[in-house]
């Protein structure tokens, strides 16, 4: 008798430890259901507040102090860039932000992309990508290519012209140090504009002078999943796309034929920089950078 109640209670035991274990089962699955979907919720939230925040900060970045909308008589902003397709894989969502907010947007891309000598091919297709983005043939500017090694001197000063030529910008955007994908001439660019900082050749109540944060190679290809990353870290401007607008980066990468290799479709997918660009202004004054 004493056998078959202690079988009958292990029986029991082992029932309720199946039990006990299929609801820790269906408890972790809604867990992550939930965690899924509050993460989407607070990304389609990010996107609600987007135009809002981006708005506050183009007007605090050009000291504009009316409360009235931004439009295209508030911000002219040049994006630098080193070479056909860097506008559309690097900035595509901020030239798509200022072009809806009307903005007066010149990209200044300062190669053909020659280097297997399809300079004139290249220079069609960065023609077609910025039709696609919104900027007009007459506001893209590309000079002579600079030879071999890009220096500060060569860079700066052809950046200067650009800018006096349209009655200096309020804001100039391109690479930070890291260039975003670490390539020298990027990050020439960037050495340029700060040299720019610290000379007297601009004044900085004319223009600002902001840089394209390079983020980590995890962030940089989880796609629009990195956005909250971007919105909870400070920056000085902010910019995303949502499905209409990721729609329009690739249809300008797909513009650059030239150039899609089987890892620009990876790319095309996965990276942040489709969906969103954060800013960091370039700091004013002294610096110890080499002039060469």
């Amino acid at each position: 008798m004493c056998f078959y109640k202690w079988n009958h209670f292990y029986v029991r035991l082992l029932s309720l430890h199946g039990l006990f274990t299929v609801t820790v089962k269906i408890m972790s699955v809604y867990l992550v259901v939930f965690i899924v979907l509050t993460y989407l919720i607070w990304i389609k939230c990010i996107y609600y507040r987007h135009r809002p925040t981006l708005v506050k900060s183009l007007q605090r970045v050009v000291n504009v102090l009316s409360s009235r909308e931004i439009n295209g008589d508030d911000v002219r902003v040049l994006i630098v860039t080193a070479h056909p397709d860097d506008e559309c894989m690097f900035f595509a969502p901020t030239i798509i932000n200022l072009v809806e907010l009307n903005a007066d947007v010149h990209l200044l891309c300062l190669s053909e992309g020659n280097y297997y000598k399809q300079g004139a091919q290249r220079k069609q297709e960065l023609l077609n990508s910025c039709a696609v983005l919104g900027i007009p043939d007459s506001r893209i500017t590309l000079p002579d290519d600079p030879k071999a090694e890009w220096s500060v001197p060569l860079v700066s000063s052809i950046i200067v012209q650009h800018m006096r030529a349209h009655i200096l910008l309020f804001q100039v955007l391109t690479f930070d140090g890291s260039g975003v994908s670490g390539h020298a001439n990027h990050t020439a660019i960037h050495k340029a504009v700060s040299a720019l900082c610290c000379s007297n050749r601009l004044h900085e109540s004319y223009c600002c002078l902001l840089s394209l944060v390079t983020v980590g190679l995890l962030r940089k290809y989880i796609s629009f999943l990195e956005l909250p990353f971007s919105w909870l870290l400070p920056s000085s401007l902010r910019c995303i796309v949502g499905p209409q607008g990721y729609r329009r980066a690739k249809d300008a990468m797909f513009c650059h034929r030239s150039q899609l290799l089987w890892f620009r479709y990876l790319y095309i997918t996965f990276s942040r920089y489709m969906f969103g660009n954060t800013f960091q202004m370039i700091p004013q004054g002294p610096t110890n950078l080499k002039m060469y």
